[in-house]
């Protein structure tokens, strides 16, 4: 009997982050699958995508586009559902498009959330002013996209929830059940180690590491309020729409970097004595990454850091993003890291 025609759809291939990392652990775990996906970054993504097959829309190749597909939110819908896919199975690491790829064999959405977009708009838009084009586009349409977007739910075979607090979004936005699967750790703590040179004289005396996507509802600018004015170390790894807002906000304590290697990642997380994790993610996995290189987190009480940060074991939690809740909450670690391990950088609080 021949194998199964595996296929991995995914939202888009254009970011560094925990989705895509899952999408690269489920291509391991399938060897000959290939991705399918409504745009494709090679410049901005991880490179190990360039060794697999990578299917896109039509719309991939306007640039404007690909570099923010966020841009395409009036036709995203459109080309999703003409991503037609010939396999037996389809794989679709999903959190708003990729469960809506048509197949001509079973679907089983690996659920990253419900589009936060349609279900939790008021983080996804932050900030954003009331007359700003992404508001105003979305309050156009949203419900049309509601209606296409359940009718896409209701068409899979299988769901799977990252976290328990997805499994009740799930439930809520669709009105299905689905199985808990957490995603896999896959970043290598073992490998080699390459300083960041805009940090080389922070290494010594350590620093508070956030490692995130740049949006408006990561409230990374509370993390950076939390430090203002203080004598710890913030270092925020990530890159986003966000970075020009956010690095004019920085005092002399806070510092930004990107596009890091992830030698030089693994550098950030040997010399950070506290992770922060202010944002409400569907699971997160720097809390998990941090662990493994013996680091404390500090994190919002909500979404998929429930899972796994054990108040008072491997960190602590602050209740909402205000700063100066960060700020004690941050203290807090620090306190318990000290008491129970004599100040030393590689201890569990």
């Amino acid at each position: 009997m021949s194998r199964p025609r595996v296929a991995i759809a995914h939202d888009y291939v254009t970011q560094r982050g925990g989705a895509e990392r899952v999408v690269l652990a489920i291509l391991r775990a399938f060897p000959g699958a290939e991705v399918h996906t409504t745009f494709y970054n090679p410049q901005t993504t991880y490179p190990e995508f360039g060794d697999y097959k990578v299917h896109v829309s039509s719309a991939n190749r306007v640039a404007l586009l690909r570099t923010d597909p966020r841009r395409a939110l009036p036709i995203l819908a459109g080309l999703s559902s003409r991503m037609k896919i010939d396999a037996d199975v389809v794989i679709a690491s999903s959190s708003g498009w990729a469960h809506a790829f048509p197949t001509t064999g079973a679907r089983i959405v690996y659920c990253h959330s419900p589009a936060r977009w349609l279900y939790e708009s008021a983080d996804y838009l932050g900030d954003a002013p009331r007359l700003s084009p992404k508001r105003v586009a979305l309050k156009a349409l949203k419900k049309p996209l509601l209606s296409w977007d359940r009718k896409a739910a209701v068409g899979a075979d299988t769901y799977f929830a990252n976290a328990r607090v997805i499994q009740e979004r799930i439930h809520r936005a669709y009105g299905r059940e689905s199985e808990l699967l957490g995603p896999p750790t896959t970043f290598p703590t073992e490998g080699s180690i390459e300083p960041v040179n805009a940090l080389s004289d922070w290494g010594a005396g350590g620093f508070t590491l956030l490692v995130s996507r740049l949006m408006a509802y990561k409230n990374v600018d509370k993390a950076i309020e939390a430090v203002r004015g203080t004598n710890r170390r913030l270092v925020v790894v990530g890159f986003g729409p966000e970075r020009e807002r956010l690095r004019a906000l920085l005092p002399n304590n806070a510092r930004i970097v990107s596009d890091l290697s992830e030698a030089q990642l693994r550098w950030c997380y040997r010399h950070a004595t506290l992770l922060l994790a202010p944002s409400r993610e569907d699971f997160g996995l720097t809390p998990l990454e941090a662990n493994r290189f013996g680091i404390p987190t500090v994190a919002l009480r909500a979404g998929g850091y429930l899972d796994t940060v054990q108040e008072g074991v491997s960190g602590e939690y602050f209740d909402d993003v205000f700063p100066d809740q960060i700020r004690a909450a941050l203290d807090r670690a620090d306190e318990r890291v000290a008491a129970q391990c004599g100040g030393g950088q590689r201890c569990a609080v």
